[in-house]
């Protein structure tokens, strides 16, 4: 049974450096005994436990394996360990994690800030996190790959395009016969409509309007008025508000874009539910804590769920749903979504899909805006101070 051995905290050593806490993985620095040092605060939301209360426990506590990784030599040089194994967290339950030591120098636990006896970091990530970060990053560097293509080619339909049309306008002006006129319009049309086309693949590239605080109450609440109208049968709205949240920064045409295009996704989806009068459609939100966004470690963000209840996603484009081009109608054009999480990214945020049949659950998490922008805002587009409306 490994034991705590008693140790006196140095003064300032409970403040991690600040660099450990913008890290995403839980990190813990460790002394030649393996005694915690300190902790990052992704560490301590993983152990469900404070700086203070780690400071002095032995990693062996919690990994197993650690207890062989004891004591450092002072003459050992630098040594570094791997290994797949289970983080130990008191009453919760145990979790698959990769763990890595790395031992420090003195130079460099001078440099970081950390407390002097510091001799090397432990690095602990969730089996499953770590997993899903490699799988992120192979699709966003599928996505850029197919996004610059996309670029690329609607800028060279673009030019030529733009002689066709004049082209066929001028050709129109001299034609006499009916019959020769509309050749001429069937150009002008099919034209217009791979102009609307261009310009849709190239939204992404083009700069928001507006950068402020937006109150995603008030446009969740625009889009369910909006999709009141377009669907005014068979169609139920339901909403269950967070409405303590604070703003949330960005374009406010864009997220009406954003959940506006989710939202009728959905309804569009629901064709049986909806002959039924059993479609329905949900708008949650909630505070989320301690969430990874583009890379970076975000303390609080908004988690905004549009839930609904038909036939689900085919599980043959669950996968490449937001990649341009994909889509599960015929009459579909594969843009809307890839937009949609253009936006959500550049919103700073990140989207995701949960599906099956009966419930589909699209998840858009935004970092929040400070509560003094938030002011600036409406807190709810009713004025009111319940959850569920």
């Amino acid at each position: 049974m490994t034991t705590k051995i008693p140790h006196e905290p140095q003064k300032g050593a409970l403040n991690s450096a600040p660099l450990l806490d913008a890290l995403s993985t839980a990190v813990f620095s460790l002394d030649r005994v393996g005694r915690i040092t300190t902790v990052n605060s992704a560490a301590e939301t993983l152990l469900g436990r404070t700086r203070r209360g780690l400071q002095g426990e032995p990693a062996a506590e919690f990994i197993e394996e650690a207890g062989a990784w004891f004591p450092l030599s002072e003459n050992a040089g630098m040594v570094s360990y791997a290994s797949l194994t289970e983080l130990r967290r008191g009453l919760a339950d145990p979790v698959r994690v990769r763990a890595v030591l790395s031992s420090l120098s003195a130079e460099d636990v001078r440099a970081s800030g950390l407390p002097f006896d510091t001799a090397c970091l432990l690095e602990v990530s969730e089996l499953e996190d770590a997993l899903q970060a490699e799988r992120s990053a192979m699709e966003a560097s599928v996505r850029a790959a197919n996004s610059e293509l996309l670029r690329n080619l609607g800028h060279e339909i673009k030019n030529p395009l733009g002689g066709i049309r004049g082209a066929a306008q001028l050709l129109e002006t001299e034609l006499v016969r009916d019959e020769d006129r509309e050749c001429t319009s069937v150009i002008l049309e099919e034209a217009a409509r791979l102009q609307s086309l261009v310009d849709r693949l190239l939204a992404p590239y083009r700069r928001p309007r507006t950068s402020e605080p937006v109150n995603i109450h008030e446009v969740l609440e625009h889009v369910r008025s909006l999709i009141g109208l377009e669907f005014a049968t068979g169609l139920r709205i339901e909403r269950d508000y967070d409405i303590s949240a604070p703003a949330v920064i960005g374009d406010r045409g864009r997220f009406i874009q954003i959940f506006l295009n989710l939202a009728r996704n959905a309804a569009e989806a629901m064709t049986s539910e909806r002959a039924r009068g059993k479609a329905e459609i949900v708008f949650v939100t909630r505070i989320a804590r301690d969430v990874m966004l583009c890379g970076k470690r975000v303390r609080l963000a908004l988690r905004v769920d549009v839930v609904d209840n038909g036939p689900g996603i085919p599980e043959e484009i669950r996968g490449r749903i937001f990649f341009p081009l994909v889509t599960g109608r015929a009459e579909g054009s594969g843009l809307g979504l890839s937009i949609v999480r253009a936006f959500v990214e550049e919103a700073g945020g990140a989207i995701s899909v949960e599906s099956r049949p009966g419930k589909t659950d699209f998840t858009v998490i935004l970092p929040l805006g400070s509560r003094k922008e938030a002011e600036k805002s409406d807190r709810s587009p009713t004025g009111g101070t319940g959850i569920k409306i």
